[in-house]
């Protein structure tokens, strides 16, 4: 099981984003991420919220409580949302038949 700190480590670098970068979009220094991703200390529940919330991930996903990742397509139009779905279907078929 990954720990906390190590999923965020690899959520923070799929989204090419530095220490420095993320700490100012949930408003903390960059010396808190990296304590965070070491295991010298554990966010608050808010804190948790605002690191799942940039890195667009659910709190279960980032706590390591539900092996799911899901995607945000909030801002599609409802065509597109329909796309994404029928391409997840293929993909799950395929993958199902392999």
């Amino acid at each position: 099981m990954v720990d906390f700190g190590e999923r965020l480590r690899q959520l923070r670098k799929q989204k090419n984003l530095t220490q420095k970068q993320l700490a100012s979009f949930v408003g903390v220094k960059n010396s808190i991420i990296s304590f965070y991703e070491v295991g010298e200390r554990m966010p608050s529940p808010e804190m948790i919220v605002k690191l799942a919330t940039v890195l667009n991930v659910s709190t279960d996903y980032l706590l390591g409580m539900n092996k799911n990742k899901t995607i945000d397509i909030s801002g599609l139009d409802e065509n597109d949302k329909i796309l994404v779905n029928l391409l997840v279907d293929t993909l799950r078929n395929k993958n199902k038949t392999s």
